[in-house]
């Protein structure tokens, strides 16, 4: 069977991250919709039909700023590579975000808190932007709540560094940037949901099992994004090209 390297950063696996994974950082992403929500007039926010677009371009933003994450990742990934040797590299990248998808997996269960330490690193980054954000509250028009997206997308958050890691064994600048923007697209439907049916979704973010079984699937995620050759995806796709 051929090893396939490029499984561990697929787009069906970062997206999957995002649809699971956003369901834990409801908490966080509500109240900071509801920051955007609450900034905006009675008039818009009191209309699903005029709050919807506000919502979306919010989320537009925040899953630009994933891509371009992306984009940063797949570079530092290139200079890595260039110096260990593309094989060798891209292996050692691969044992390394299966590591951190499993704490982040961990984490979501509920059976490793520190991991959340993991945010720190983003900290200096988040002082020197988070003021821009704040200068765009109130939100009075789409162009603006794209902005508020865009730089709240660098929000410290564990999970998106889960993603990263993932997006940095994906082989080049272009799919890492993709891998982040599958990411975000899985995130869409619970953080969209925040904005429309919140009760409903927090309720649900907040059952121990629910969140037990996501970190037990991120944990899966990882075990084959670090032995890939394991996917019944791989061993299906390699005995129909013989």
């Amino acid at each position: 069977m051929v090893f396939d390297p490029a499984f561990g950063s697929s787009f069906i696996v970062a997206f999957l991250m995002g649809l699971f994974s956003s369901m834990h950082c409801i908490g966080m992403c509500g109240s900071i919709i509801g920051t955007l929500t609450f900034s905006l007039s009675p008039g818009i926010r009191n209309n699903k039909k005029l709050l919807l677009p506000f919502v979306f371009n919010y989320n537009f933003g925040r899953i630009t700023s994933y891509a371009m994450a992306g984009a940063l990742v797949g570079t530092i990934e290139a200079l890595l590579t260039m110096h260990l040797g593309e094989t060798h590299g891209h292996r050692v990248l691969q044992i390394l975000s299966a590591a951190v998808m499993m704490g982040a997996g961990f984490y979501i269960a509920g059976w490793f808190a520190r991991f959340a330490y993991i945010e720190k690193a983003g900290i200096l980054i988040w002082k020197k932007i988070e003021p821009y954000g704040r200068k765009l509250i109130p939100v009075k028009n789409h162009q603006q709540a794209y902005l508020f997206g865009l730089v709240w997308g660098w929000l410290p958050c564990g999970l998106v560094y889960a993603a990263l890691a993932l997006a940095a064994t994906a082989g080049d600048i272009s799919q890492s940037t993709l891998t982040m923007l599958a990411f975000g697209l899985g995130t869409l439907p619970a953080v969209m949901g925040v904005g429309i049916m919140t009760q409903v979704l927090t309720r649900l973010s907040k059952m121990q099992r629910f969140k037990q079984a996501i970190g037990l699937f991120m944990i899966v995620l990882a075990l084959l994004a670090a032995f890939p050759w394991l996917n019944p995806m791989a061993i299906t796709a390699h005995a129909a090209t013989h």
